[in-house]
């Protein structure tokens, strides 16, 4: 019996997800079942462009039904937390939207969750599942960078005016948005908890960081500067450096379609294309987390080993401490979560 998908909201994210596993040649036994939405004629709508047979007017009526395995959930950042909970309270697998959840109890409290329930969890940070990431990877393994010490993200975007990441209400946040493929990737590289971050950053007028500079330093004296940006393009790239050289993932670094090796070979990874339009850059790529996420339940691992909950754990905490140092607070900071 293939693994059966649920759309959770027929957001923009949720369109190019789907439009991604719809027109990749190669899904194995994975189907896209059910739509679900607060506004039943969206949802409807969704299905109908994306040919899904199941649709449902409340998330809870998906969570309860029997239609779906595995559950996408491509919401606003501040419901992260409640629909991740009600699905895997209803006995569902979850792929959730990055960031995970608004901070790092609730991140926890999801992954005790998933893991009393024993159902698998992952947060949607599709750039580890990029080829591109992978050959890099190889490429460290074997030993070609020498002994890894640095790491220089940048990645900016002129989106300060939107809505989702300029209003603290929707859970706008540059280190939020952004941040999170800078952080992601210094974790991808140096595999340990930071044993320092310092952050500084600029607000806007309702509370929410808009340009961050990050430092994270690692045993050893390994050091990774991340520059975040929400006003001005910057240049987006991934370096890593080694005692034996450097290779770059290239722009756009948190999906990139290419990477130069240490030895200054380009490496090219092109991506599938599709009949149907994508809202966002190189969103085909975002099958390669859904073939990740079937492979794992059909084998029965509880979470990803490129993308494990540690992982998320770690990255979130990180977000905790920029929002800190920067002055960002949620309603949820005060909160308590079981």
């Amino acid at each position: 019996m293939p693994v059966r998908w649920g759309i959770v909201t027929a957001a923009k994210i949720c369109h190019d997800f789907v439009n991604a596993f719809n027109s990749y040649p190669a899904k194995k036994d994975a189907v896209i079942a059910a739509v679900a939405a607060r506004d039943k004629s969206k949802a409807t709508e969704f299905a109908k462009l994306h040919n899904i047979p199941k649709v449902f007017g409340s998330y809870k009526e998906m969570a309860e039904s029997k239609d779906i395995d595995v559950a996408y959930i491509g919401s606003l950042n501040p419901q992260h937390y409640e629909l991740t909970k009600l699905f895997l309270e209803n006995g569902k697998h979850v792929l959730c939207e990055k960031p995970l959840c608004m901070n790092s109890k609730q991140v926890q409290s999801l992954v005790n969750l998933a893991r009393k329930k024993k159902l698998f969890l992952m947060e949607a940070i599709w750039s580890r599942f990029a080829p591109a990431y992978i050959a890099l990877e190889k490429e460290i393994q074997a030993g070609k960078l020498g002994e890894l010490q640095y790491v220089e993200v940048n990645y900016g975007l002129p989106i300060s005016e939107i809505a989702r990441l300029s209003k603290k209400e929707l859970g706008g946040s540059a280190i939020m948005d952004l941040g999170i493929y800078a952080l992601q990737f210094a974790q991808y590289i140096f595999k340990d908890e930071p044993l320092k971050c310092t952050a500084v950053g600029n607000l806007n007028d309702d509370g929410v960081d808009e340009v961050d500079t990050v430092i994270l330093e690692y045993s050893g004296g390994r050091r990774a500067v991340l520059n975040i940006h929400a006003k001005a393009r910057l240049w987006n790239k991934a370096t890593v450096y080694g005692t034996a050289g450097r290779a770059s993932i290239e722009e756009p670094f948190h999906f990139p379609e290419s990477m130069v090796h240490v030895d200054g070979t380009v490496e090219k990874f092109p991506l599938h294309s599709s009949k149907i339009y994508y809202n966002f850059d190189n969103s085909a790529g975002l099958v390669y987390e859904a073939l990740e996420v079937t492979r794992c339940i059909q084998q029965g691992l509880l979470e990803s080993p490129r993308m494990p909950l540690s992982d998320s754990i770690t990255i979130s905490k990180l977000q905790d401490s920029v929002r800190r140092q920067v002055g960002v607070v949620y309603d949820a900071d005060s909160q308590e979560f079981p």
